[in-house]
């Protein structure tokens, strides 16, 4: 008899996609066939997201594009939305079954009859339910591996619904996640890249309580013993979790790459105020200033969210001219959507669509140009890169330790090696591209 086929599609974050690595292993441990999305496949599970609308939106179009590839196969839905909405995914046509934040990671057991409803299932628990911790990790999917070391959030932002959708803040044991980093090592993976919801609030509920156990620096050294691991990459990390004695032990580190993600949100302190923010922009200022002191060459990245309600012209262009003077890498830009159950949501000053899109294109423009910028000071040096597996129209790419991408023509030997090069010119892309060694262009 042959296997069930089974194929997997991922919304959203770093997170996600180690955690849909990690239920594609459990659908393994049970006999059936791994597939792509594409092909047909006898259950389709969509691990969904809540943090935009588009993301919303987006689960539809995917369930549509299941249905095409079999029209008979079982639809699950996993993940933030289906914890936050479970109902609405079950209502659209073609689901058979929505789990919730805990029940995702017992798919399995919720398999016995396979047969098509004209409804969606819903297994769902409270979010106060949602209090163990389940570790997860990507391999086999990409050249690096998403590892993940946190779950959940204590943090209130008015804006944001993932307390509601992951619950508190819980974390791996340090033991498990030093055996999950030597696992990965072993497949041949040269990169681990640290993900959670809020990873700088590791060791809080290790062992089941709300005492830190182990730090983030604790975690960050203890992966620094570990061998065989090539590099090791921390995901977003806020900028008052983000401490000087890790930023100090990274700079010196055997593994951790000078590449740091920082969520900053707003440059205006009365909007930071307004989404309750556990920090000020000096603070922020703070963090680039001791990142660039020992890491001149880091690359530093920044989240940012335009069109919160109460954001004026002036308060926009405060974070404009504040992110424009920092010396930062490129910026990952959102435009704020409301969302159900959040403080923000019931806000007055709601900017509108058009407003919030003039300033999204904005800020992108300015990443772009920031982007170039520390691309063109990097020009000269000499760094590692890590090649990718796809043949992208005739050119392999990768990236610096420090989070330059660099391009070279496609040579299949070079996929998942390690190379030195040195960063020679940007092309017409905004690439490095790439001699041999010792010279390469930045992509």
């Amino acid at each position: 008899m042959n296997a069930k086929k089974v194929a997997f599609y991922t919304l959203g974050c770093k997170l996600n996609f180690s955690e849909t690595s990690t239920i594609a292993r459990s659908f393994e441990n049970e006999g059936f066939e791994r597939v792509d999305f594409s092909e047909k496949a006898d259950i389709y599970v969509i691990n969904t997201c809540s943090v935009t609308e588009n993301a919303d939106k987006r689960f539809k179009t995917i369930v549509k594009h299941a249905q095409k590839a079999n029209e008979d196969a079982f639809l699950i839905a996993v993940g933030c939305y289906a914890q936050l909405k479970p109902e609405e995914l079950a209502a659209v046509d073609g689901v058979d079954l929505v789990l919730g934040a805990t029940e995702k990671f017992k798919i399995t057991d919720y398999l016995n009859d396979l047969s098509k409803n004209d409804h969606g299932e819903v297994h769902s628990c409270e979010i106060n339910e949602a209090d163990f911790y389940v570790g997860s990790y990507s391999i086999g999917d990409r050249t690096r591996a998403f590892l993940k070391v946190q779950d959940g959030c204590d943090y209130k932002c008015t804006y944001c619904t993932i307390p509601l959708a992951r619950g508190i803040s819980r974390s791996d044991k340090l033991e498990n996640v030093l055996n999950n980093a030597a696992e990965i090592s072993q497949q041949g993976i040269k990169e681990i890249v640290l993900t959670g919801v809020n990873i700088g609030d590791y060791g809080k509920g290790e062992f089941g309580n709300k005492k830190h156990e182990h730090t983030f620096l604790d975690l960050v050294k203890a992966l620094d013993e570990v061998d065989g691991i090539e590099r090791l990459r921390i995901s977003s990390i806020e900028p008052n979790l983000l401490k000087n004695e890790t930023i100090d032990f990274v700079s010196q580190s055997r593994t951790f790459v000078p590449h740091f993600h920082i969520p900053l949100q707003s440059g205006s302190d009365e909007i930071l105020k307004l989404m309750r923010r556990r920090y000020m922009s000096d603070l922020y200022v703070d963090r680039v200033s001791r990142i660039r002191e020992v890491m001149p060459h880091a690359c530093i990245g920044v989240d940012v969210i335009v069109g919160f309600p109460g954001e004026t012209d002036e308060h926009f262009l405060e974070t404009y001219n504040f992110l424009n003077e920092l010396d930062i890498s490129y910026l990952h830009v959102f435009t704020y959507s409301e969302r159900d159950n959040t403080p923000a949501a019931e806000m007055e000053g709601v900017v509108s669509q058009k407003v919030r899109k003039k300033r999204s294109k904005m800020l992108r423009g300015l990443s772009a140009k920031k982007r170039r910028a520390f691309y063109e000071s990097q020009l000269g040096n000499t760094f590692t890169v890590l090649f990718e597996g796809e043949n992208k129209e005739g050119y392999i790419h990768g990236f610096t330790e420090n989070y330059v991408k660099v391009k070279a023509p496609w040579d299949p030997g070079k996929v998942n090696t390690l190379q030195k090069i040195k960063l020679t010119e940007i092309d017409e892309d905004g690439l490095v591209r790439f001699e041999e060694v010792p010279a390469a262009v930045a992509v």
